[in-house]
């Protein structure tokens, strides 16, 4: 059953046996075995991985549950109250990377035996995953999740996401208040629109969001370089013949670098709510439980990134 959930993961036989510390022939040959002890298809195959049946998909589904029992059977037997302990994996969308990433080293300094999996993933990733309990807490965009059909989600709001124009300049200054970037003066959407620019690709939600701004302040915008890493449009922006949209905790990226100036986008002044989601269940596991108490905690908001603008826990 782990090889089954792996194999879904990776979407690749080599990588989910690596991933399962076995070779990619035992990994087969157990798929195959448990294919027979059913009696039915659970693995599309062909030069590559193609998917799971849909006999494939139930047993999929039966496979998250029954890891998910033993974890939180494992975790009830071995772990203390007051010292939870065990794995939890946890994903962000891209741009709010650096907010996850100061959650989980919170996390694992409150409680050292915890040991967090960071990953990055799409919004739509994010539903599905959370959906097949293959994710134990996500940090996304709560007003789109609350739209999508049949995911039942518990939702924490933790930050209002608002977005700058970033753009390299000739003369740098750092910046007292960012101990680098430059802050600059507000610039309207339509003005940011006329830059050449590096936007996200069409399949994020972040890039749909940044597309009704521009639709909204009357401009068509055709960027100039796409990409699904953040981290690539900061470098786009590094090398100086581009421009690029960024949220305020992606600034972080920037950090100690003079050479960036970030004008808050207005006209109209976008704010989109993040916040924490996990599978709606009454079974949560001792860690889980002590993200979620850490998540609630006002002294951790107040560890947001900058240029984040956080809101109670609700």
């Amino acid at each position: 059953m782990r090889y089954l959930v792996a194999l879904n993961e990776h979407r690749h036989f080599g990588r989910a046996a690596l991933a399962c510390h076995i070779t990619q022939p035992a990994l087969s040959n157990a798929l195959r075995a448990l294919e027979g002890e059913f009696g039915v298809l659970i693995v599309k195959r062909g030069r590559t991985f193609a998917g799971l049946t849909a006999e494939g998909e139930a047993v999929f589904a039966t496979a998250q549950r029954m890891l998910q029992e033993q974890e939180l059977l494992r975790q009830r037997l071995n772990n203390e109250a007051a010292q939870p302990s065990g794995r939890l994996r946890l994903a962000s969308v891209p741009t709010a990377m650096p907010i996850l990433s100061r959650f989980a080293i919170a996390l694992q300094m409150r409680h050292p035996g915890i040991m967090p999996t960071v990953i990055s993933m799409s919004s739509l990733e994010i539903e599905t995953a959370l959906d097949s309990m293959s994710l134990d807490l996500a940090l996304g965009y709560t007003d789109r999740t609350r739209r999508v059909r049949n995911v039942s989600l518990a939702v924490w709001p933790q930050c209002t996401e608002r977005y700058y124009l970033v753009q390299r300049i000739d003369e740098p200054v750092p910046d007292p208040g960012t101990k680098g970037w430059r802050l600059g003066p507000p610039m309207p959407w339509a003005e940011a629109g006329a830059l050449p620019l590096c936007l996200l690709t069409p399949d994020m939600h972040n890039r749909a969001i940044v597309d009704q701004a521009f639709e909204a302040a009357g401009v068509l915008v055709t960027p100039a370089m796409e990409t699904n890493s953040i981290h690539t449009l900061a470098r786009s922006v590094g090398a100086g013949a581009l421009a690029s949209v960024l949220p305020g905790a992606a600034l972080e990226l920037l950090r100690h670098d003079a050479s960036f100036e970030a004008r808050p986008l207005v006209e109209p002044l976008l704010q989109t709510p993040l916040g924490f989601m996990t599978h709606n269940s009454d079974r949560v596991s001792r860690a889980l439980q002590a993200a979620i108490e850490l998540m609630q905690d006002e002294a951790w908001l107040r560890e947001l990134p900058p240029m984040t603008e956080f809101e109670q826990p609700a």
